[in-house]
């Protein structure tokens, strides 16, 4: 997911040979990249894919723990937002639109699933990279085991309260955006908030 992608003749997005990031919107506001890529700009919509690829796949592995499955997610909401942006009321709207649209599609897979989820848990590109922390390597193997662990414990999760606390936790959204895109109300969202934290914190017990 790091190389950029832009959409074709129909509208399907695909990986263009270049990584860096689009040229000349760096300094500028979402919106009005937003703005720009709704006038047909195809490297203002180049950005915004470099800006949220990573982000939406780092969602949707946490949601799904798999890696195809989360791909096909990103590659799908990326297709529809470049066919979505013409009707976008507010420029605004595109980060919470593409959150929503993702998050749902993950739920979907879950839905339609029959298979167990898989039992290993790639951490791979989904937490901050763990470098050597102040030369204590039993410390570096410590923190590894952490996120391990609380990667074992997101897994089990309902899928309901897993993207709650995602949203929140690692995406900062509000409780009203959580709302949004989930369909539900702030209080049902504090409500699985609330559980999912504590199912969390047994979880990781031993680390406190």
């Amino acid at each position: 997911m790091a190389a950029a992608e832009s959409p074709d003749e129909s509208g399907t997005v695909t990986r263009s040979r270049s990584t860096a990031p689009a040229p000349g919107y760096k300094g500028l506001d979402e919106a009005t990249v937003v703005a720009r890529a709704q006038d047909g700009d195809l490297s203002a919509f180049e950005h915004l894919v470099e800006s949220y690829q990573g982000r939406l796949f780092r969602l949707a592995y946490r949601l799904l723990n798999d890696r195809g499955d989360a791909e096909d997610v990103v590659q799908d909401t990326l297709t529809a937002s470049w066919r979505a942006l013409p009707g976008l009321d507010r420029s605004s709207a595109f980060g919470s639109w593409v959150y929503r649209t993702a998050t749902n599609r993950c739920l979907d897979v879950l839905r339609r699933r029959t298979a167990h989820p898989e039992d290993s848990v790639d951490l791979t590109g989904l937490w901050p990279a763990i470098g050597p922390l102040s030369g204590d390597p039993h410390r570096t193997a410590e923190l590894a085991a952490q996120l391990e662990c609380l990667s074992r414990a997101l897994a089990e999760l309902p899928p309901d309260q897993r993207a709650c606390w995602l949203l929140r936790e690692m995406h900062d959204q509000s409780y009203a955006e959580i709302g949004a895109t989930l369909g539900i109300g702030t209080g049902t969202v504090r409500g699985r908030l609330a559980r999912a934290r504590e199912k969390l914190a047994e979880a990781m017990i031993q680390w406190h």
